[in-house]
C-alpha cells in the first residue's frame, strides 16, 4: 500500500501537495529570517531615571504623537495633561502645552492629536486674539482643543466640551472630503465616532462610521487617516464603557472613507488585542515593508497585516527571534524628515507599568 506508484494524472495533486508542504512553509520561513528580517528598540525618553536616553518627569502615559513635517514630535501624555515635545534623538524641547480640562473638569487627559496644515482651519480665539490651530487635542474626558502659538504659546483652547454626555474620546483623525476638513474622534463611551467641521461644529455625514459586522460590546477605539482612508481600531469595553478590556483576540480593524462609508472589515480578532495604534510601512522597513502595522495595547505585541487582504504576515521581532513587547503600547508613527526622524523609522508611545509611567522610543530593521 505505502509502496504504490502515481499515476501519471496523480502527478498535478502530487506536486501541488509537496509544494504545500515543504515550499510554503520555508517561504515563510525566508520572510522571517530574510535581511532586514529582524528589529531594534531604542528606548528615547521615559519619566523614569535610567529607563530611556533621556528623562522628563512630564512623560506620563503617553498615548499619541503627532508632528509637522521636519518636527518635532509632540506627544499627547494623558497622565500629565501635557503635550511634550522631543527630536527624532529623544532630545526634550523646552515648550510643554497643557492640554485643557473640560468646564467642569481640574486636568486634561489628552490621547489622540494630530496636525493641521490648513491655515483656515480650525480657528481658536483667546483676548482677542485668533490663530489656526497648528495641532489637536482629543482627551478622554471627551473634550477636543486646538493650539496656535499667536494665541497662547504654553495652552492648548478648549474648543468642544461633550463631557457632560459622558464622551470618552480615545483617538482623533483628521480628514477631508469634497465637503471640507473634519476632525474624527473615536467615542469609546458610546461607540461611535463624532465628527466636527472646520469651525469645531458637529456635523452629521452621509456615512455613519458603522460596521454592520461588528459584535455587541465593542467600540471604536483608535484612528488614523490613511492613503485618504480612516482605519478604525476596535477594542472590548468594560462594564462602564470608559475602557478597555485586554485579551488575545479581542479586536477588529475596519477602513471607511472620510464620508463614513463602511469599506471593509479588514482584520478580524486573531492577533489583534485592544489595537490602538495604526501606521503604514514605507519602501525601507524590512520584511515589513509596505505594510500595515497595528500596535496591541493588550500584548504590548505590534503584527504586521497585508494593507490590502488583512493577511496576518507576522510580529515585529527582535534580532533572537522573539517578538518585541512593549508594555502599553499606544501610537505608531513613522518618520516625517529633520526632527521628527527617517521614513523608516518607527516612533512609538507607551504607557508602561499600567499607564503609570511613560516611555517613547524607535524600532528600526537591521
Amino acid at each position: 500500500m505505502y509502496g504504490r506508484l502515481i499515476s501519471a494524472h496523480s502527478w498535478p495533486i502530487a506536486i501541488t501537495l509537496a509544494f504545500t508542504l515543504l515550499v510554503l512553509p520555508g517561504l515563510a520561513f525566508a520572510r522571517a529570517n530574510a535581511g532586514g528580517g529582524f528589529y531594534q528598540r531604542t528606548n528615547l525618553v521615559s519619566n523614569l531615571p535610567g529607563m530611556a536616553k533621556f528623562t522628563d518627569p512630564n512623560l506620563t502615559n503617553p498615548w499619541g504623537i503627532s508632528s509637522a513635517p521636519g518636527g518635532p514630535f509632540w506627544v499627547s501624555d494623558n497622565g500629565s495633561g501635557l503635550s511634550t515635545l522631543y527630536d527624532n534623538k529623544g532630545s526634550p524641547q523646552s515648550l510643554a502645552v497643557t492640554i485643557p480640562a473640560p468646564t467642569r473638569g481640574t486636568t486634561g487627559t489628552p490621547t489622540g492629536t494630530v496636525f493641521n496644515s490648513d491655515i483656515h482651519a480650525f480657528i481658536v480665539s483667546k483676548k482677542g486674539v485668533s490663530g489656526a490651530s497648528l495641532f489637536l487635542f482629543s482627551t478622554q474626558d471627551g473634550t477636543i482643543s486646538g493650539w496656535s502659538p499667536s494665541v497662547d504659546l504654553t495652552h492648548a483652547i478648549l474648543e468642544v466640551d461633550r463631557s457632560s454626555s459622558g464622551a470618552v474620546y480615545k483617538g482623533l483623525a483628521i480628514g477631508s472630503n469634497s465637503s471640507g476638513i473634519f476632525l474624527y474622534a473615536t467615542n469609546f463611551h458610546a461607540g461611535t465616532i463624532d465628527v466636527f467641521d472646520k469651525k469645531f461644529a458637529p456635523v452629521t455625514l452621509s456615512g455613519s462610521f458603522t460596521d454592520p459586522y461588528l459584535p455587541t460590546g465593542y467600540a471604536p477605539f483608535g484612528i488614523n487617516t490613511i492613503s485618504g482612508k480612516l482605519y478604525v481600531t476596535y477594542a472590548k469595553q468594560n462594564a462602564q464603557k470608559n475602557g478597555d478590556v485586554p485579551g488575545l483576540g479581542r479586536g477588529f480593524v475596519d477602513v471607511f472613507d472620510t464620508n463614513g462609508h463602511f469599506i471593509k472589515r479588514l482584520v478580524t480578532q486573531g492577533q489583534l488585542d485592544a489595537p490602538w495604534g495604526l501606521a503604514l510601512a514605507g519602501s525601507s522597513f524590512g520584511i515589513f515593508s509596505h505594510d500595515l502595522l497595528v500596535g496591541n495595547f493588550g500584548n504590548g505585541h505590534i503584527n504586521a497585516f497585508n494593507p490590502n487582504t488583512g493577511a496576518f504576515l507576522g510580529h515585529l521581532s527582535d534580532q533572537n527571534g522573539h517578538p518585541i513587547i512593549i508594555d502599553g503600547l499606544w501610537a505608531l508613527l513613522f518618520g516625517l524628515g529633520g526632527q521628527a526622524g527617517k521614513a523608516n523609522q518607527l516612533f512609538f508611545t507607551a504607557g508602561i507599568h499600567q499607564e503609570a509611567d511613560g516611555l517613547f522610543g524607535v524600532i528600526q530593521a537591521v
